[in-house]
């Protein structure tokens, strides 16, 4: 269940995922801004990301890891791994996640890997379909991520035991 998380009581691990350079035509000339995209996630199944924009890249990167903070969610993992296979879609980016044998590691390209490592995720299989936008492209894992259920939480939400879940 994609629930809230408080990130206050543990120790974070923030990843820079893209920083744009945007530039606005004024009358007096260019003025250049800056967007970064940031993971956070403590590893143990928790995971946010957030958009943060500023005039100085410093700046930036603080509103993106505040922002990320506030959009915490918790991941369903099965050991080092998910649950099931799921497909994360936002905009037009599209993201494939399966699960993978213990040893494994992440294969993923470098916008889902991030999002994954501080998901704390450490054995898993993704693709990147449709577009390479990062910022989709993490918004679609994110999407992924949420959707994910383990057999414990099918069953509560049925309100039947375990075991007449079929795998």
């Amino acid at each position: 269940m994609a629930n809230k998380f408080n990130p206050g009581e543990v120790e974070l691990k923030e990843t820079l995922v893209s920083l744009n350079r945007v530039s606005k035509t004024v009358k007096g000339g260019r003025v250049a801004r800056f967007a970064a995209l940031m993971v956070v996630g403590d590893e143990h199944g928790h995971v946010g990301v957030g958009l943060g924009k500023a005039a100085e890249v410093p700046e930036a990167i603080r509103k993106g890891i505040e922002d990320a903070k506030k959009n915490m969610i918790t991941v369903s993992l099965k050991g080092t791994t998910i649950p099931h296979e799921v497909m994360g879609v936002y905009g037009a980016g599209k993201v494939m996640l399966k699960p993978a044998a213990l040893g494994t590691g992440i294969i993923a390209g470098g916008k889902v890997r991030a999002v994954l490592e501080c998901a704390g995720i450490s054995n898993i299989r993704a693709k990147c379909l449709r577009s390479d936008n990062p910022t989709n492209v993490v918004k679609a894992t994110m999407a992924g991520l949420k959707e994910l259920r383990t057999i414990e939480e099918v069953a509560k939400i049925r309100d039947i035991p375990v075991d007449q879940i079929k795998a």
